[in-house]
């Protein structure tokens, strides 16, 4: 979340960043949240007031009593209790306040970078770079949907036999190709300097504050009834909660993580004709980055993730281009975004397969993760992640651009993995 402090110095570049995300009513929700701290610190103030007060009083009390005024130790007793009842009212009144003001500042997203580009949605986002070459397949040419099924490596039926639809059961070949990714993935993550992690793919719900998926993205995701536990939309919460409320030492930055988990997403309201196969599912299965930087090397290291992810993509021999991501398509706890995209040539469209953020400090405020400087002040750290990569699209896009009259051919970088070169 924002820092009022931030929003108290600058509030004139709070506004323009929000205006870019398209919230016409920036100005007066920073009022607001400014009007509510002013409240805090007046209550705050009274009550540290009462409280000296009643503390200063009641060390006569004992005094009084020795030197034999006992009437006058009763009158301080009475006023000492009125303090108390006080001091009860403004610490009910200072956690409402409190709760009010947390509330409000959680429905504040991210100011964006200023790099990025004012805009209503995906069709705004800008195209920074296309790479590869878009395949000419045969005129015979099919949809992964209708690859999987003439393969048998992946069965959609079976899934929502036993769970639903957005399920999918991945077989034979097509279950190798899962584990291929996975382990391909995650040597690569590890040759770049990421400690693997594997966390639960549970968590509760101070885990969702802390990144923002909560109270943002509540509907999106899967709550275990009775229980404050949800399943996880993506590794990014689990690992970088794992930092929740530490604070690191400058000398011992950054902190760099990945994990491989399955991700699970009700994806409400998304379902159509644009979101057939793998283009989108209810559980798919993830690599994630992780980085935890100093604030003056952040967008350095945002670079460097984003071109590491464009690597995976030219070792999987996928066409692909980059996009910032404009206001209005930024997720709700970034400050700047790269898209990559692959191009599906059977579908003849992109599909979104990596999101690279930096979050600066809107994820470390909520987490309380900070770091020590050499004069051992404690300042926020900036948070970074990035796909790297979600299976699904990949998946698609690598059945659809490798198609032949004779099956489909495995990417060679992937070979070693899966033990074959062709899905025939």
């Amino acid at each position: 979340m924002l820092q009022v402090a931030n929003l108290r110095e600058d509030k004139a570049k709070a506004v323009k960043g929000l205006l870019k995300r398209n919230i016409e009513n920036a100005e007066s929700l920073i009022d607001g949240v400014i009007a509510l701290d002013d409240k805090r610190k007046a209550l705050q103030t009274e009550l540290d007031s009462v409280l000296a007060e009643s503390n200063q009083i009641s060390k006569s009390i004992g005094v009084l009593m020795k030197e034999g005024k006992k009437e006058e130790a009763e009158e301080v007793k009475a006023k000492t209790a009125e303090l108390k009842q006080r001091s009860k009212i403004l610490q009910e009144e200072s956690q409402e306040i409190e709760k009010e003001l947390m509330d409000s500042l959680y429905q504040i997203p991210n100011v964006p970078h200023e790099d990025v580009k004012k805009g209503k949605g995906e069709d705004d986002n800008e195209i920074l770079s296309e790479h590869g070459q878009k395949p000419e397949l045969y005129a015979g040419k099919k949809p992964h949907w209708d690859l999987i099924k003439d393969y048998d490596i992946i069965d959609f039926d079976l899934g929502i036999k036993i769970t639903g639809a957005g399920f999918p059961v991945y077989k034979g070949k097509g279950a190798k190709m899962q584990r291929a990714l996975l382990n391909f993935f995650l040597d690569e993550a590890e040759k770049q300097g990421f400690k693997e992690i594997q966390p639960p793919v549970v968590v509760n719900e101070a885990s969702g504050i802390g990144t923002g998926q909560l109270p943002d993205k509540e509907g999106q995701m899967y709550h275990i009834e009775d229980t404050d536990l949800y399943l996880i939309p993506t590794a990014e919460v689990p690992i970088t909660n794992l930092l929740r409320d530490e604070i690191i030492n400058e000398e011992d930055l950054p902190i760099k993580l990945t994990a491989y988990t399955p991700c699970f997403r009700k994806e409400a309201g998304s379902w159509g004709a644009h979101v057939r196969g793998l283009n989108r599912l209810h559980q798919f299965d993830k690599v994630e980055i992780v980085q935890v930087q100093h604030p003056d090397k952040s967008y350095l290291a945002l670079e460097e993730m984003n071109k590491y992810i464009q690597s995976l993509l030219s070792k999987l021999e996928l066409p692909y281009r980059v996009l910032r991501l404009c206001g209005g398509d930024l997720g709700f706890t970034a400050a700047l975004t790269y898209d990559m995209e692959v191009w599906s040539a059977a579908q003849e469209k992109w599909l979104e397969v990596s999101s690279v953020s930096n979050f600066e400090t809107y994820q470390s405020n909520r987490l309380k993760l900070r770091y020590k400087d050499a004069d051992k002040k404690k300042h926020l750290l900036h948070t970074l992640n990035g796909s790297a990569l979600a299976f699904p699209r990949i998946l698609a896009a690598i059945l659809e651009n490798n198609q032949t009259e004779k099956g489909i051919r495995v990417p060679k970088v992937l070979q070693s993995y899966t033990g074959f070169e062709w899905i025939d």
